[in-house]
């Protein structure tokens, strides 16, 4: 960095020619001082003291006659030096510095003509207030004007129901006004650290903390606040959003920001007319240890500036329909989920959970939160927001087709020792099985029930209906009697089924005499969990693999009120008078291994008993 930094004498290597000319270096050293003195970040300018008299101690001058061309030249050096765009040098012979007009004694009505000007309000459709500031007032004529503004426009923004507070034109500002605004929209409890303000000239960090009285009531931190931005909100009007933004108050919705500075100076150079512009004085934000200013700050919501007060109006009627959204849904899960104790407990807490949704800008947002609250809740990866997909028109496939189907949905192989194996991803409809079993027995079942063993492959089987459970779980159990494989509680109608295997189906039964494993994963899951659980609960297979995902049976889409968010709840559950089924936890395996190990683990058990079975 020092080398890198023979700054402004470095620059006078980039002409590459030294001769005569009207510049003097004590131009250099003066412009190299000004940016010592005034930069915003003197942490940047190591070795700058070297430079200065580097090019103090040098004879030779820049072979640039033009001034104009000089301060471009100059401009470039230090901006790739510094890295900061902010600082620019300028030969401006005819320049005189602004001066902020001051607010002339005008009579109260003319004075109100000025305000009204100034600044547009608006109570839109819905109760939604519209405030839009082209120009933030500091502290000194906020004292004198207050009580105007407090009755032309704060007293009827205050009624309001959510607030949108338009920055996309202001390009200017003074820098106590910051305070000010941001306090209307905090508690006066506890005091907040706003931002620190670091000012090279004087050497000083000022804190700024919300004020804990105000002319006037405060807007509160309860109603919704959105701030539109373009690529024009500049300086002053940045670091406000800035502020409510990570105070999390606000919603910034627009473009982003121009990335300017708290405050810009523009210097002469002593007696010539080059000026310096240099920011002076930089932000950092207390919360996120950094400042808006050169990045600019980004929306939450980005879109371009002329769409962003439709995009607000939006969201603000979508936060307005969350309570009655979040309270529907308390419902439907406290009447609906399985578990009546825990849907009761969620339905609870997610009502004391409703000040999250503050922030929700989407339809999106608000599904994947409230999916995100229901899962925490209820520990159930299965209850949480769905789209309500409407169901397919039914198929009459050709019997052609359905025997293609059924070689694509099933696969069968014979291992050494007449060892069986079947595996299928996803369990059928009883209805739909059962109008296509005999297919299903002659191209896949009869290829297998022969075998001495049997291997079920369901590491891939992500579940589907469980109507179709009792009639598989069947074929591995004999004719002559009757099993209670589980019982079924629904939740909203209150009854349990007895599920029973079934006494006449299609083709021959495996039985109950002929070894069988079941393979398992983590994505094993929802009917196939089930078929494992019954398998394993009466001792009829051996589980190798993985524990299984811990899903439920097949959740019931509801609707949430006359909104468009659709919730996925699980309404039933296998039989706990014997402590938790598999539903949330899984089931367990006797043989534990890596899936991808499963099969051969089997074949190995399988393979030893048969060689034993020959002694």
């Amino acid at each position: 960095m020092a080398t890198s930094l023979l700054l402004l004498a470095s620059v006078l290597v980039l002409s590459n020619v030294a001769v005569h000319s009207a510049f003097a270096p004590d131009l250099i050293v003066s412009m190299a001082k000004i940016l010592l003195d005034n930069y915003c970040s003197p942490e940047k300018l190591t070795g700058m003291q070297e430079a200065i008299e580097a090019a103090s101690s040098n004879t030779e001058i820049l072979s640039i006659p033009d001034p104009d061309t000089l301060a471009s030249v100059l401009t470039g050096g230090v901006q790739s030096t510094i890295s900061d765009t902010r600082l620019v040098i300028s030969h401006e012979p005819n320049y005189v510095p602004a001066v902020a007009p001051a607010l002339p004694p005008l009579p109260p009505d003319q004075l109100i003509g000025v305000l009204q000007s100034s600044i547009k309000l608006e109570v839109l459709e819905g109760n939604i207030g519209y405030l839009r500031i082209d120009h933030i007032i500091g502290e000194e004529l906020a004292d004198k004007i207050g009580t105007l503004l407090l009755e032309l426009v704060w007293n009827k923004i205050l009624p309001t129901s959510a607030l949108i507070f338009d920055l996309r034109y202001t390009g200017s500002g003074d820098l106590s006004g910051i305070p000010y605004i941001v306090s209307y929209f905090t508690d006066a409890e506890p005091l907040i650290h706003i931002d620190s303000v670091y000012d090279r000239p004087t050497n000083t960090t000022t804190e700024m903390w919300s004020m804990p009285t105000l002319l006037g009531e405060r807007y509160g931190t309860k109603k919704p606040l959105i701030i539109l931005t373009s690529a024009n909100t500049k300086g002053i009007a940045e670091d406000v959003a800035y502020c409510l933004k990570n105070l999390k108050r606000a919603t910034i919705v627009g473009e982003k920001t121009a990335g300017g500075s708290v405050k810009i100076e523009k210097i002469k150079v002593g007696d010539t007319d080059f000026y310096v512009t240099v920011p002076s004085a930089k932000s950092v934000n207390p919360i996120t240890g950094k400042s808006w200013e050169v990045a600019g700050v980004m929306p939450d919501v980005e879109i371009d500036a002329e769409d962003a007060l439709a995009a607000a109006i939006k969201i603000i009627n979508l936060r307005a329909e969350v309570p009655a959204i979040l309270e529907a849904t308390g419902a439907l899960v406290a009447d609906n989920y399985a578990f009546e104790n825990v849907g009761a407990d969620v339905a609870e807490k997610l009502a004391a959970t409703s000040g999250g949704y503050n922030l929700i800008s989407s339809k999106v947002e608000l599904e994947t939160k409230l999916s995100a609250d229901l899962m925490t809740l209820s520990g159930d990866k299965c209850l949480k927001t769905t789209h309500n997909i409407p169901a397919l028109p039914p198929m009459n496939p050709s019997p052609e087709m359905f025997i293609e189907l059924i070689k694509v949905s099933f696969h069968t192989d014979l291992f050494e020792n007449n060892i069986g194996y079947l595996r299928f991803d996803m369990f059928g409809d009883f209805e739909e099985v059962q109008a296509i079993a005999q297919i299903i027995v002659e191209h896949v079942w009869n290829k297998v029930v022969n075998t001495d063993a049997l291997i079920v492959d369901l590491r891939n089987n992500v579940g589907g209906p469980t109507t179709a459970i009792a009639g598989f779980c069947s074929y591995f159990f004999d004719a002559d009697k009757q099993v209670l494989l589980d019982k079924l509680y629904d939740r909203p109608s209150g009854t349990t089924t007895e599920l029973w295997s079934l006494s006449e189906l299609t083709g021959a039964r495996y039985g109950t005499k002929k070894s069988l494993i079941i393979l398992t994963s983590g994505a094993t899951a929802g009917a196939a969990e089930e078929f494992v659980y019954i398998m394993k609960k009466h001792g009829r297979a051996m589980i190798v693999g993985e524990t299984t995902n811990g899903a439920s049976h097949p959740p019931e889409t509801f609707r949430v009120g006359e909104s468009e968010v659709f919730l996925s709840i699980p309404t039933t559950h296998s039989d706990t008078t014997q402590g938790p089924a598999w539903e949330g936890a899984g089931v367990a395996p006797h043989i534990p291994v890596p899936a991808d190990a499963a099969l051969d683990t089997a074949k190995g058990i399988l393979n030893k008993h048969f060689a034993g079975a020959k002694k």
